[in-house]
């Protein structure tokens, strides 16, 4: 198994509103795409989520999670799993054809891996 890339950086807000004005006013990001609770910032070769469920996942509104993209999630899982790596839960339909896997790091930063759930 080899990663692709970092497909997105989610990061938790409480208030999505405010955390919008400063990402586009004060930084100058343009918003791709918004979905209930979640808004997405091009940000270049990996893109911003701005999170209101993750703000809920840590003590503090500063929750965040790397997103992995891989070529298939299940064969990421299993290869991961036999290197010690502790999963949250079983691989899920996130939306479409799209597929994730929780896990933390030593920190406890939450991390997962994305994309089809098996190699094409």
């Amino acid at each position: 198994m080899k990663f692709s890339g970092i497909k997105y950086i989610m990061l938790g807000t409480s208030d999505m509103p405010r955390s919008l004005a400063f990402y586009r006013e004060s930084l100058g990001f343009r918003v791709k795409s918004e979905t209930p609770g979640f808004a997405f910032l091009d940000t270049g070769a990996v893109s911003l989520c701005l999170s209101e469920p993750h703000s809920k996942l840590g003590e503090i509104a500063g929750a965040s999670e790397v997103v992995l993209a891989v070529d298939g999630v299940r064969e990421a899982y299993d290869e991961l799993k036999t290197r010690g790596v502790v999963f949250m839960s079983e691989p899920m339909n996130v939306t479409g054809d799209s597929w994730a896997a929780n896990f933390r790091d030593p920190d406890g930063h939450l991390l997962s891996v994305f994309g089809p759930e098996r190699k094409a």
